[in-house]
């Protein structure tokens, strides 16, 4: 995923959170996990706890939402950690990345290697809390996770990978709450896919002139101006797909058709009101994702009502 907020200027923010509560040598290091920017991590634990609430049929189990939370955590700041050390040379030439711990100098590669170990060994400890059969899931997203930084210098759908990689989680927690793997999981996971989809193609129009001088490809370079239909069906289908795969388990009751109902403005809302050429409404419509996801999960935790 690109991480930038504007063309032209830098996203690292300064008087965040890290700037007042973290020692100085810790700082550039929370910034590699993104700690100061938590949008991310909402994106990743999200369809996990879809998974979980849905498979627990309204009822998740508390502590598998704790280590999934933890998880999102972890592993978001190994996957950016990770993306900043292989395109440490591309972002360098861009302004809006140059400042980054890697690129600015504030951080080794050597030390970054050595944070990023860290980091997985903290998420494998996380994972074998789980049963076998999750941990076996969940491991298999590694293959994912270390492919990612590569698509966006070798096809213009980087996003669809994201897709892929972001909401792994979903057939996580749900092998993780029925105790095995199910392919009743695959309709919410290919829901999550389209919503990545279109939630990622309207941030990568944030970078799309630098992306388009370096030669880094993404799905708002090969869309255009046809981005809005191409999100707006992507959009559709997430929700298509959300509602069948909560209609498999238990038809949903007036609480929860309605929630799903306001989701489904939500991202009518988003479609309907982006501006391609805006970075700061493209940026906006993309963090309001974490409310459609919470809008989501409410529903499905009152599936059964």
């Amino acid at each position: 995923m690109t991480n930038g907020q504007a063309p032209n200027k830098s996203d690292i923010q300064r008087l965040a959170w890290i700037d007042v509560w973290l020692p100085p040598p810790l700082r550039p290091f929370a910034r590699l996990m993104r700690l100061d920017r938590p949008i991310g991590t909402w994106l990743l634990v999200l369809p996990g706890w879809w998974a979980i609430a849905l498979a627990g049929l309204g009822t998740p189990d508390k502590q598998l939402v704790g280590l999934f939370l933890l998880g999102a955590i972890v592993m978001r700041g190994a996957g950016c950690t990770y993306n900043d050390i292989i395109d440490r040379d591309i972002d360098a030439k861009v302004a809006r990345t140059a400042t980054r711990p890697l690129p600015s100098g504030q951080v080794s590669v050597r030390a970054a290697w050595i944070f990023l170990g860290l980091q997985l060994a903290a998420g494998l400890a996380i994972l074998v809390q789980l049963d076998r059969p999750a941990i076996i899931v969940g491991a298999a997203s590694l293959v994912l996770v270390f492919s990612y930084p590569y698509m966006k210098r070798i096809t213009y759908w980087p996003q669809a990978w994201l897709g892929l990689t972001f909401n792994w989680g979903a057939l996580v927690g749900w092998t993780a709450m029925r105790g095995g793997f199910e392919w009743a999981a695959a309709p919410l996971y290919a829901a999550g896919f389209f919503w990545t989809l279109g939630y990622d193609t309207i941030y990568a129009h944030q970078d799309k002139d630098d992306d388009a001088l370096i030669g880094v490809k993404s799905s708002a370079l090969a869309l255009g101006p046809r981005t809005k239909p191409f999100v707006a069906v992507a959009y559709l289908l997430t929700m298509a797909l959300v509602a069948y795969a909560s209609m498999r388990i238990v038809m949903p009751g007036w609480p929860a058709l309605a929630l799903l109902g306001a989701a489904g403005l939500h991202l009518a809302w988003q479609v309907a009101t982006l501006d391609i050429n805006d970075a700061g409404n493209c940026l906006r419509r993309f963090q309001s994702n974490r409310d459609f996801g919470l809008l989501v999960l409410a529903a499905l935790l009152l599936q059964a009502l």
